[in-house]
């Protein structure tokens, strides 16, 4: 079915499901197998050689996450989705997919640290260099590249900071420098704050276990590939040029703008193996059919608990991109409906220890790293997230020691506020 026609709330219920099955059920089955029987050696070898879809190995491919990665590339309005284990490894599948021992990507100084950690230690020890640009400011992610460049990549809205970059300007610069323009848009909520290909994004990452799932029940992370690039600029020999693994398809010939998510799905998940279950990717589909309604509601909540924040004698400064005080007030304007996300971030007035003292006296609010959840979450990146980062690292991230990063989730604000207020006054 053609999804386009149908506006994202719409989408996120219909898309993925067949209404065609013959035992009319209303859901999408969920198929606990590892792998498919075939009907014929010959339908075998076409399954292998790819010359015929199909599933083989539920490592590659599965009825229920096929069904989840439909719905996720009708979203987001794209030609193709890969679900994988989680978010880390749909960075790690992407990354590899896209550069070799001895060449480099260029990557936005706000990044949550987990992927900061990937770049600047796993992916060195693999060969391939992170190049961290100095600033948001385009220039100077442009001045970093060079021949061996093979993608620019930045969040959507930077983690803990909720830092917002010029996503069309840089955009622009990956177009300039013939490179895919690669955007982690876990912030962004499945394409519903923020749909980075509206911006000249190529490919998008995104960590399925925050707002699509939704309720903190599953891991998983999706790849989803915008198909407007151009692979066959001569950059991308493993994309449009013989597989060494599949007796020289060619990728890029064989499936055209869909060549970059299936090279990530049979390559990426063939010899990595970061497939998710299917009971997870069913968990996933249910949690998109609800997604609008609770993004509306957390982001609503996030203004007012915000608003609370800002006011009150403890709190030395509230960090949230729909104020006007933030850096990335207009970028956010821009970039995300409703000009902002469901997290903010806080400073408190004190030391490490009360700050401590502040997490530990919440009733509602869970001290967990996690974001997304219809549970709201207070996370102290210092200790958690960032705690790898050095001193350096954590003052080029903006983390502080009375830093606390905030996801609302779906209770009531004024029950969150009297939370809040409860703990302030154990300080």
């Amino acid at each position: 079915m053609d999804y386009k026609k149908y506006r994202f709330e719409t989408r996120q219920i219909h898309a993925g499901l067949d209404p065609a099955i013959e035992n009319g059920a209303r859901g999408v089955g969920i198929y606990p197998t590892a792998a498919y029987r075939f009907k014929s050696c010959d339908y075998a070898a076409k399954l292998f050689e790819l010359s015929e879809g199909g599933n083989i190995y539920t490592r590659l491919q599965n009825p229920t996450t096929s069904a989840y990665e439909e719905r996720i590339a009708a979203l987001y309005g794209a030609v193709g989705a890969l679900a994988v284990a989680s978010g880390m490894s749909a960075i790690l599948l992407t990354v590899t997919a896209l550069a070799k021992q001895g060449e480099n990507i260029v990557a936005s100084p706000y990044l949550y640290g987990g992927t900061y950690n990937q770049f600047r230690i796993s992916l060195r020890n693999l060969g391939i260099e992170v190049r961290i640009a100095a600033s948001e400011d385009p220039a100077a992610f442009a001045a970093l590249c060079d021949e061996k460049t093979r993608a620019i990549y930045v969040e959507s809205m930077g983690n803990p900071t909720c830092a917002v970059l010029d996503l069309e300007a840089l955009a622009a610069v990956a177009r300039q420098k013939d490179v895919p323009f690669v955007v982690d848009n876990t912030f962004g909520a499945a394409g519903y704050l923020c749909n980075p290909f509206d911006w000249g994004a190529n490919i998008v990452v995104d960590s399925a276990t925050k707002w699509i799932n939704g309720h903190g029940t599953a891991m998983g992370g999706v790849i989803v590939d915008g198909g407007n690039y151009n692979w066959r600029n001569g950059k991308f020999p493993q994309i449009d040029g013989p597989s060494e693994g599949y007796h020289g398809l060619n990728f890029a010939e064989a499936f055209g703008a869909a060549a970059f998510v299936v090279k990530c799905r049979v390559d990426g998940l063939r010899d990595f193996g970061c497939c998710p279950s299917p009971f997870d990717s069913y968990l996933m589909m249910i949690g998109l059919e609800t997604l609008s309604l609770r993004v509306r509601q957390e982001v609503e909540t996030t203004w007012k608990l915000a608003e609370y924040c800002r006011n009150h004698p403890k709190v030395a400064r509230v960090s949230f991109v729909g104020f006007e005080d933030h850096p990335s007030y207009a970028h956010a304007k821009k970039y995300y409906r409703y000009g902002s996300s469901a997290v903010f971030t806080i400073e408190l007035k004190g030391t490490l220890e009360s700050t401590v003292q502040f997490v530990e006296a919440q009733k509602l609010a869970a001290h967990m790293t996690m974001i997304g959840d219809s549970i709201t979450v207070i996370t102290h990146p210092a200790s958690t997230t960032h705690k790898q980062l050095s001193e350096a690292d954590l003052k080029a991230a903006g983390v502080t020691p009375t830093l606390l990063r905030i996801s609302a989730g779906l209770e009531h604000p004024e029950d969150l506020i009297a939370d809040f207020e409860e703990a302030f006054q154990a300080i």
